[in-house]
């Protein structure tokens, strides 16, 4: 793929900038300040900002079909009403793992709801992944992560990626019809020195793209795992991307300045910012949760 031109859309300085989405009805993108617990949302050119203030420190955001967004908070699902910026529990989660916090999330296109959990002083492997249904209650799927990130599914459905930061491993697993998960296997690993795997999305031929955080890059991959290409970004901490625009072929990045000295900030001025390229594959339509409002 020919090297595309990476735009700075809004350099919003995020501590840990996380969860892009981008949301077809409004044609607008949303994503996430975890640390800072902002959600924020601009238009398509990076325009017409606007920025909510979470009650906690916030992992993702996706769209409800009973109206309005979900939010992965600390402790649990709640709906986020933009109009008012409220923020309402839906269910709880991990009330028993108080240094847990609800990381990256995804909905496939049955309207299933995948996050993971992970420890929020990045050292124990206290996080897992989770699926909610219908019903909208947390199921476990995985287990045993210190960092969870990136879930996404193939084209067809019938594959689930997931990733274990912090061991640099993406996993690819069976994704039945029902929700349940099987054959989990090792689907890329990454080297030391080339970043820790983090957010993900899979474009419309079934390729997977996988933010590098302290990579200054995104990987993209074969479904068979061979690293095809990769764009360059002009800061480290690379967390999240999503595809929109009206062709699904702008890719929208997020990054972080979490971790960054005094001196790599400086010569990284645009880090923590949001950024767009764009892609000659399109995207995955953005897909939404579907579940009963009740708390």
């Amino acid at each position: 793929m020919t090297a595309p031109e990476v735009r700075c859309l809004w350099p919003v300085g995020a501590t840990l900038g996380e969860g892009a989405l981008w949301h077809a009805p409004t044609q607008s993108l949303y994503f996430v300040d975890i640390k800072q617990r902002q959600v924020h949302r601009c238009a398509a050119d990076g325009g017409d900002r606007r920025s909510w203030q979470a009650p906690r420190q916030v992992g993702f955001i996706v769209p409800f079909g009973a109206g309005g967004f979900v939010c992965g908070l600390q402790g649990g699902l709640y709906r986020f009403d933009e109009n008012g910026g409220q923020f309402s529990l839906l269910r709880m989660v991990e009330q028993e793992l108080p240094g847990n916090r609800i990381n990256d999330g995804y909905v496939d296109a049955r309207g299933r709801l995948w996050f993971g959990s992970m420890d929020d002083g990045e050292s124990q492997p206290s996080g897992s992944l989770y699926r909610v249904g219908g019903d909208g209650a947390p199921a476990l799927a995985d287990t045993g992560y210190i960092i969870t990130n990136g879930p996404a599914c193939s084209p067809d459905g019938r594959i689930l990626y997931h990733t274990d930061t912090l061991a640099r491993r993406t996993y690819a697993f069976d994704l039945r019809p029902d929700g349940s998960v099987a054959n989990k296997r090792l689907f890329a690993t990454f080297e030391g020195g080339q970043g820790h795997p983090d957010g993900m999305a899979v474009d419309a031929e079934g390729y997977v793209w996988i933010a590098l955080f302290g990579g200054w890059r995104i990987d993209r991959f074969a479904p068979d795992g061979t690293l095809h290409s990769s764009v360059r970004l002009p800061c480290s901490n690379i967390t999240k991307l999503a595809f929109g625009g009206p062709d699904l072929r702008t890719v929208y990045v997020t990054t972080a300045r979490k971790g960054l000295a005094a001196a790599q900030l400086a010569q990284q001025p645009q880090a923590g910012a949001l950024f767009a390229f764009r892609s000659e594959v399109p995207g995955l339509a953005q897909n939404t949760f579907h579940i009963e409002a009740t708390a």
